[in-house]
């Protein structure tokens, strides 16, 4: 099982960032959003994926850097979730939206949750 988060794996396209929020899906789980597009990219990864704390909610850098180390460290703990149940290329935003300041734990928690539901919806849309 490999718990890393390479530099392939990180979505840095403008490109690809702006089709997402363009033609993307979104499925959410409070406070956590993820934005998901199929996408057949070069690198020969599964998915790639961008986080992002908004600076409506948090006007301090480092607390928006605080959340974005988070929502990364449970994204790559938890990432064999989505790998093991997706069968295409995915580029995924992952979003935190709320300006409570929730542990690691109740956002890793979250994170499970939401990586569960979009399985679910991804099984559902399968037949």
């Amino acid at each position: 099982m490999d718990f890393s988060y390479p530099k392939a794996e990180k979505l840095k396209s403008k490109k690809i960032i702006d089709l997402l929020f363009t033609e993307g899906k979104s499925v959410s789980k409070y406070p956590l959003r993820l934005v998901y597009l199929k996408h057949d990219f070069e690198e020969d990864v599964p998915l790639k994926i961008g986080v992002s704390v908004s600076k409506k909610y948090f006007k301090n850098a480092v607390d928006r850097n605080y959340f974005k180390r988070v929502l990364r460290e449970s994204y790559r703990l938890n990432k064999t979730l989505l790998i093991e149940n997706i069968d295409a290329k995915y580029c995924f935003m992952f979003f935190y939206q709320t300006n409570e300041k929730l542990s690691y734990q109740e956002i890793n928690q979250k994170t499970i949750q939401l990586f569960e539901k979009f399985v679910k919806i991804l099984k559902e849309q399968k037949g």
